[in-house]
């Protein structure tokens, strides 16, 4: 069982940047491939960024790439989001999520994710 809680949250205006940090209990943090979702008033779920369980791949949606950057510190069983560059179109809840690193799901997708925090509001003023 892990156990997800976001926080970073905030009003930014656009152009300005914000880190969000995702922190998860247990024991075995490497062993899960963490993402980042996020979902607007009225709109579906989106896939934001994921990272491998090593740190060693990260991937991230076309929305967001070249301006969000998502990393992990292992040894603090926590990841983050670097998000630069903000657009008043990022506005959304952002949610933290974990899937084993066994699982062969496809990581676009929230339905593969085991295990979901319970978000962090991101508003981008124009």
């Amino acid at each position: 069982q892990v156990q997800l809680v976001e926080s970073g949250g905030g009003l930014v205006q656009a152009g300005g940047s914000l880190r969000l940090s995702c922190a998860a209990s247990g024991r075995t943090f490497s062993s899960y491939k963490m993402a980042w979702f996020r979902q607007a008033p009225g709109k579906e779920r989106e896939f934001v960024a994921a990272i491998a369980g090593s740190g060693g791949a990260t991937y991230y949606g076309d929305s967001v790439k070249g301006r969000f950057t998502i990393s992990r510190d292992n040894a603090k069983n926590t990841v983050y989001l670097q998000m630069n560059s903000l657009k008043p179109e990022d506005t959304a809840a952002y949610y933290c999520a974990a899937k084993s690193i066994y699982n062969i799901g496809n990581m676009y997708r929230g339905g593969s994710y085991d295990y979901w925090g319970q978000g962090t509001q991101v508003t981008v003023s124009s």
